[in-house]
């Protein structure tokens, strides 16, 4: 009886950093590169992903789970993130397709954990529950100086109208994202195998092109395939 043959495995790589330093720009900017390198390719975000997951996101950036605290905040990301991993990450690992996700684990651990002030403990816990192995490939962070960021989130609120809207986290005072961009610093540097900081105070295309050198780099069945 033949065997079938090795199936290169999937990879499952996230976006990390503060708000408005541009992971969604760059997150389908990869998407498209690897689709263009013949790569079976999905991306998703957190919190979100599924309709169950998606909910929850909405509850919690319309700022209504607020006054639970951040440890209520932090069980309802894990709630959502135990369906994402169980309904799109993990099926999809399965059956070869690769997974970009816009945020996964370490922000809760940044937001709710470090910078809230969840005890580790807790975050850990959750973290054990909802991930159930799934731990990313590569995680990049895109580190930007909190004053820049600011700014272009502030120009995305005025060009989308969302001034009365925005998302609750980007609405927090500019000392809490300062806090926020050394947690997430920290969680990298904690993490120096799944990890990599890249400076997001550069153009688009730049960006694009480090951080799909540091793709291909890390994994090598990228070399070489057909440029579509």
């Amino acid at each position: 009886m033949l065997e079938a043959p090795n199936r290169r495995p999937a990879r499952f790589i996230t976006f990390e950093g503060g708000e408005g330093v541009g992971k969604s720009t760059q997150v389908r900017r990869l998407l498209n590169n690897l689709g263009r390198h013949g790569v079976d390719v999905i991306r998703t975000r957190e919190p979100g992903g599924t309709p169950k997951a998606e909910a929850i996101r909405s509850f919690i950036l319309q700022g209504r789970s607020e006054a639970w605290g951040a440890g209520a905040e932090a069980v309802l990301f894990a709630a959502a993130r135990l369906d994402h991993v169980n309904q799109l990450i993990a099926p999809n690992l399965a059956k070869g397709t690769w997974v970009i996700s816009d945020r996964f684990c370490d922000s809760t651990r940044a937001y709710q954990g470090l910078t809230g002030g969840v005890d580790d403990g807790l975050i850990n816990a959750l973290e054990d529950l909802a991930l159930d192995g799934h731990v990313p490939d590569l995680t990049i962070v895109l580190d930007m100086d909190p004053e820049t960021a600011f700014r272009r989130v502030e120009q995305r609120t005025i060009e989308d109208g969302l001034q009365l809207t925005g998302d609750r986290f980007e609405k927090e005072e500019l000392e809490w994202h300062q806090v926020l961009r050394k947690n997430f610093l920290d969680i990298a540097r904690h993490n120096p195998d799944r990890c990599i900081v890249i400076s997001a105070e550069q153009g688009e295309e730049a960006l694009e092109n480090a951080i799909w050198a540091i793709v291909s780099e890390r994994f090598p069945e990228l070399q070489g395939r057909p440029v579509a």
